[in-house]
């Protein structure tokens, strides 16, 4: 028997109280709070229209003990003799490929060119302090991928490519708080996703996958018929394998490189870039609570904004309450940046990526040209490193001034621990870029007056949003040009977020299984 599914809606105080929920379903049901049986939260998710917000959540119930316990995954240990698959990056995309290969019966042998991610914590400390940013260990690269220190947000559109309920519940199994499996938009949190990461390599080490960090894959091996042979390690290090799931992230240029140079097609896609904007939080708060903001039990506000200008997308991406913007290069001489959340989203600022959407064929060149958006994204990076100095401190514009066309003649206090560098944004955006953000962020400023704060900061570059190049692959989910090779995940363009990468990784094994 199938459990009813129902919605109800509870006030801030009653809404996490489980004898409140067991009454509200009651009496939507009309029956006896007796004869109810067992009821069970299955999402939740806080509508911000009333005042005060309440609670909205889909419960459904069943007779007393019908509910199947979830118990926890473990990863399936690989036979003796199995098949090694060699997997190219240990972000979601390639470690839920391995996760799936266990599963189909497979030994993944995977490659990282950063570090475990406990030991990533150096590199990150490197950029922040020294604005020291090492090719190989930093926000972007290392064990857990780019999401792992830039938040590890949950929330995803990708319902349809995948058992999402399945990546939440390995993520539970490893360590994550079970709420992610009901909240509406579930968030683990910086600080907490270390330990998860460290747990599910632990679990695939004990199932029998073989893992190397400081790896850097910088080239593929072919046999005499030019078939997949293997690969190689920038330390001369050779392994065999017939198939290859390359899950890399979006910013490693140095694949698309080589991939480029052994004469593999690739693509140019689409993406978008502009800056990252900061409130402070108790602004958002105000914007989206009304007079009940300071309430208690109200988590830090966010939002999501979006508008069209001059037939390209403006819009927020990656909003962080209660978080912190943080530096995100992945090599010497650029500036990027990001932002990310611990697990209390405590802190007083609220930070989003505010960006354009950007077709191959608005660049200068050919569209065709694979790398038109990579090149044109890294000469923005570079100018916005001149522009702070040549350090990792940030150009940033008050929002007030951005709007106006003018200097800012001081800068708010800004999470931003590298530090601030009053700059006008027309000397770093690309005047297209520039006149949408600049009338979409006025749009958005006239629908919520609250969003036009003295103190909001708009700090640049955001660039990073997703690959600018796609490896393309054919419906088998191999490339067609060396049939062994499985492009994965963000670094493909098949995937943006935690959750959509690692379905995309769970596919690609799904395909070597098949196959």
């Amino acid at each position: 028997m199938q459990p009813e599914i129902l919605s109800i809606r509870l006030s801030l105080e009653e809404g996490q109280d489980p004898a409140a929920i067991r009454r509200e379903t009651a009496r939507v049901l009309a029956v006896a709070e007796s004869a109810l049986g067992e009821v069970r939260v299955r999402r939740r998710s806080l509508d911000s229209r009333p005042r005060p917000p309440v609670w909205q959540l889909a419960v459904e119930h069943l007779a007393e003990g019908a509910f199947a316990q979830e118990a926890p995954l473990r990863p399936r240990p690989a036979p003796e003799g199995a098949e090694r698959v060699l997997v190219v990056g240990t972000g979601p995309a390639g470690y839920f490929a391995a996760l799936e290969l266990l599963e189909r019966g497979f030994r993944p042998v995977l490659f990282e060119r950063g570090r475990r991610v406990r030991e990533r914590r150096r590199d990150i400390a490197a950029v922040q302090r020294e604005a020291r940013v090492d090719p190989d260990g930093n926000y972007g690269f290392g064990e857990g991928g780019a999401g792992t220190y830039s938040d590890g947000k949950l929330y995803t559109r990708a319902h349809k490519r995948g058992d999402v309920r399945r990546v939440l519940h390995w993520l539970v199994s490893f360590g994550a708080t079970p709420e992610i499996l009901v909240e509406a938009h579930p968030h683990i949190g910086s600080n907490r996703l270390p330990r998860v990461v460290t747990a599910l390599r632990e679990g695939l080490e004990r199932a029998g996958a073989e893992l190397h960090f400081d790896s850097r894959v910088t080239a593929l091996l072919r046999d005499g018929k030019g078939r997949l042979a293997g690969l190689r390690c920038a330390d001369g290090r050779e392994f065999a394998g017939q198939r290859v799931v390359l899950a890399t992230g979006h910013s490693a240029r140095d694949v698309h490189a080589f991939l480029k140079q052994e004469g593999l097609r690739l693509e140019a896609k689409a993406f978008a870039l502009g800056l990252r904007i900061e409130h402070p939080q108790e602004a958002i708060d105000r914007m989206q609570y009304g007079k009940d903001y300071a309430h208690p039990l109200l988590p830090a506000a966010s939002y999501s904004l979006a508008t069209t200008v001059r037939g390209r997308g403006v819009f927020s991406f990656c909003m962080c309450p209660g978080g912190f913007i943080v530096p995100a290069a992945t090599a010497p001489g650029e500036l990027v940046v990001n932002g990310m959340s611990l697990a209390r989203r405590a802190s007083p600022y609220a930070n989003s990526g505010m960006v354009v959407a950007v077709e191959p064929e608005d660049l200068p060149g050919d569209p065709a040209d694979p790398f038109i958006g990579q090149r044109w994204q890294a000469a923005i990076e570079k100018r916005a490193w001149e522009l702070g100095g040549k350090t990792q401190v940030a150009p940033a514009q008050r929002l007030q001034d951005f709007l106006a066309g003018r200097v800012s003649q001081d800068l708010p206090a800004c999470s931003y621990h590298p530090g601030l560098a009053s700059v006008d944004m027309a000397e770093l955006l690309p005047p297209f870029i520039l006149e949408r953000l600049q009338k979409g962020l006025a749009e958005f400023c006239r629908k919520h007056p609250l969003y036009d704060n003295r103190d909001a900061v708009l700090v640049g570059v955001e660039s990073r949003t997703s690959s600018p190049v796609r490896i393309p692959r054919g419906k088998d989910l191999r490339h067609p040009d060396l049939p062994g090779l499985y492009p994965c995940g963000e670094g493909a363009g098949f995937a943006g977020g935690i959750v959509s990468a690692a379905l995309d990784g769970m596919r690609v094994a799904e395909a070597i299984g098949g196959s």
